[in-house]
């Protein structure tokens, strides 16, 4: 990570994007690629950083904040200042695993619900990073589910279409004031 696209892990008082929630029409449309990492896609990934840093989210993709790009943002150690976050442009999966493994999940597009979603245990994912250079990353665990997760929202899909308790997931909808008319189920 270099200076220039680097911020401060911490809250600030007025983040300077929206995050949008379930049943906003932004959040279902499939993202453009990014043709060319310029000044304008890191002023979009610094924003997009204080946002989910203020937010206290691990994973944020352009999609949640109106902006119809392939950049996903995730730090799953928001409170160690020496780690960087992870930056990924365009990403793809380009392999999965056999194994599943079912973790909790949770979004800022739709706060305080938190439920079980089945996925690949460990996956590779090419990219480009915040300087345009093509990387390659294997993941595991948590980081990738929250990559998935976030890939998901460049596809237009959110992690309660993935919900395969409809009882819970109506239950838990309805108790935090979600349409659950907004579920897109993909199974």
């Amino acid at each position: 990570m270099t200076a220039e696209v680097l911020v401060q892990k911490k809250k600030v008082a007025k983040p300077p994007l929206e995050i949008y929630r379930l049943g906003d029409r932004v959040l279902r449309q499939p993202a453009k690629r990014v043709s060319k990492v310029d000044a304008e896609i890191k002023q979009l990934i610094r924003e997009m950083l204080q946002t989910m840093y203020s937010a206290d989210g691990i994973g944020l993709a352009a999609p949640q904040v109106a902006m119809n790009k392939q950049v996903i943002v995730v730090d799953l150690q928001p409170d160690e200042a020496a780690t960087p976050p992870l930056i990924l442009i365009n990403p793809v999966v380009t392999k999965t695993s056999s194994d599943l493994s079912v973790t909790q999940e949770g979004c800022l597009s739709i706060p305080n619900v938190y439920l079980d979603v089945k996925r690949p245990a460990a996956i590779e994912v090419s990219f480009k990073d915040e300087h345009g250079r093509p990387q390659k990353l294997a993941a595991t665990e948590l980081l990738a589910c929250c990559i998935q997760h976030e890939i998901d929202h460049l596809n237009g899909v959110l992690f309660v279409d993935r919900v395969e308790n409809t009882l819970l997931l109506n239950q838990e909808l309805g108790k935090h004031g979600f349409s659950t008319r907004a579920v897109q189920p993909v199974r």
